[in-house]
């Protein structure tokens, strides 16, 4: 019997079959996203240039201007997520608004040769960027609603979720929604927003993340919020608005 496919093996991880489209699998159909739309940054993500300018160009600007100096690259952000994660062969890798799939494809190679990195996202044009650009045969995209995963409870090792949290209409809903589709022992990370706790610093923050869609947490929110929902081994770093927090489903 020939091996499955990366995308055979996503399809029989998903609670509901999923239709094939454009070298993805996508459960939303003709919906322009999942949920409602939370403002101006969301609906970019939607657009057809954004994913080509979006990982030379967009998203090291824009991280490079919320961490400030000192935050890490991109490539940084890949390796740090991966080392965070501890990704081994034959994991299977949940990458949560994935985009054009720079980390997913990173993923895929750390899991090789058995493994599954999943690239999930609300956006075609993103998603078909990042089937255009290749991946290791590890790798299969689903076009899906982040926010209510659509996998089986307790089906991968672990999830990332870069620079995305922030814009989801229920970042609550989708932390109980990580929670139930990691298996136990399983590890997320996640790099969102992070306010900073002085006035007047802080409320400039608030009112350019309400003008943007974007919500602006406090720094130690979205730890709090793991620990409420089970995880251990909580580790938190700040840069500039951002904050990376990683831990460990018990």
């Amino acid at each position: 019997m020939p091996a499955q496919t990366a995308t055979e093996r996503l399809q029989r991880l998903l609670d509901t079959p999923a239709q094939p489209a454009q070298g993805f699998l996508d459960l939303l159909g003709e919906a322009d996203q999942a949920g409602p739309p939370t403002g101006l940054t969301q609906r970019l993500m939607r657009t057809t240039l954004l994913p080509q300018v979006n990982e030379r160009y967009w998203r090291p600007a824009l991280g490079r201007a919320l961490k400030g100096p000192f935050g890490p690259s991109m490539a940084g952000e890949v390796r740090l997520a991966a080392k965070l994660l501890a990704l081994t062969p034959g994991d299977v890798v949940l990458d949560v608004a994935c985009g054009t799939g720079r980390f997913t494809r990173a993923f895929g190679a750390a899991v090789a040769p058995d493994g599954l990195a999943i690239g999930l996202d609300g956006a075609r044009t993103m998603l078909a960027k990042a089937v255009a650009e290749g991946a290791p045969d590890t790798v299969a995209y689903l076009r899906a609603d982040a926010v209510h995963l659509p996998l089986k409870e307790s089906t991968v090792d672990g999830i990332c979720c870069f620079a995305a949290l922030h814009m989801f209409a229920e970042p609550e809903t989708a932390l109980d929604s990580f929670a139930r589709v990691l298996k136990p022992g399983g590890r997320i990370v996640l790099l969102t927003s992070a306010r900073r706790g002085r006035q007047p610093v802080r409320l400039a923050e608030s009112i350019g993340g309400a003008l943007s869609g974007q919500r602006m947490f406090d720094r130690g929110e979205i730890a709090a919020g793991l620990r409420a929902r089970g995880f251990t081994g909580i580790s938190e770093r700040y840069a500039g608005v951002t904050q990376i927090v990683a831990g460990r489903r018990s």
